[in-house]
């Protein structure tokens, strides 16, 4: 069997953390991912895809993520179920992730006021090290 899902797009929105009772983080992105055709009028059209991220992973992203960034998400699809506030049996498709890229630079300071790790400058400087460090 095989459920495996590769995704590329911009997130629709800021990511949601959150933690469970047990203290594991969690968060919610939506992105959004172009159809590979235009409509009758000629426009693009897009599908908002939910995707769960787990531990680590989901404060990263919170951390360094928001609203029109470009991600590459690799996961498995999942269909649950739950009952709503009204008692009506309601079903949700849902992309678990397993890895998430981040596909463009921030232009500025991350949401949440931290600055990314793609900011400008950080590739290419010299990082200084001991040659005896150097195991080979």
């Amino acid at each position: 069997m095989l459920n495996k899902v590769i995704l590329i797009g911009r997130l629709a929105r800021d990511p949601e953390l959150r933690y469970t009772p047990s203290g594991v983080a969690v968060a919610k992105l939506v992105v959004a991912v172009d159809r590979a055709f235009t409509n009758r009028q000629g426009e693009r059209e897009a599908d908002f895809v939910d995707v769960v991220v787990w531990q680590k992973l989901a404060e990263t992203c919170t951390n360094y993520l928001g609203k029109g960034r470009l991600v590459a998400v690799e996961g498995r699809l999942q269909i649950r179920s739950y009952d709503d506030k009204q008692g009506v049996r309601r079903r949700v498709a849902e992309v678990v992730a397993e890895n998430v890229r981040f596909l463009d630079r921030a232009k500025e300071a991350g949401a949440g006021g931290s600055p990314s790790p793609l900011a400008e400058g950080s590739f290419g400087e010299e990082i200084p090290y001991n040659e005896s460090d150097v195991p080979f």
